[in-house]
């Protein structure tokens, strides 16, 4: 697997954390927040009219994540287009933006993709092939 890190940080689950990464080239950037009840994943298109907030994906529950007691790693790399970018805990990848075909892989498999816009096609279902993205 072929991934730039370009952000990592130290977090406590149900701790409130934001940890951002830009794209080493282009305009895209993606964004992690533990906002202290749900862990999500966001796409962003600085290039975007209005909201530049193009999907999101659902990480975790805090209250079912077990090991929220100890600290854990959270990653954020791109691929060497600059156009698929992964989130990894404890360097498990856990979700997938593919920004060029507009697709989002969360284990989760939630929330169903918006109704509207671009980015509305396909599932959030986790595939093993999104991390075939990045070789």
């Amino acid at each position: 697997m072929s991934i730039q890190i370009t952000a990592e940080q130290e977090i406590r689950v149900g701790e409130a954390t934001v940890v951002e990464s830009v794209a080493p080239e282009g305009r895209y950037v993606v964004v992690f927040e533990d906002d202290e009840e749900t862990g999500y994943f966001y796409a962003l298109d600085t290039a975007a009219d209005g909201n530049p907030i193009q999907d999101a994906l659902h990480i975790y529950n805090v209250e079912s994540v077990s090991d929220r007691d100890e600290p854990s790693v959270v990653a954020i790399g791109w691929s060497a287009d600059s156009l698929k970018a992964m989130l990894l805990i404890n360097d498990y990848p856990h979700a997938v933006f593919d920004f060029e075909s507009k697709n989002g892989y969360c284990r989760t498999g939630f929330p169903p993709p918006m109704e509207e816009g671009d980015w509305a096609c396909g599932s959030h279902d986790w595939e093993d092939e999104a991390v075939d993205l990045f070789e």
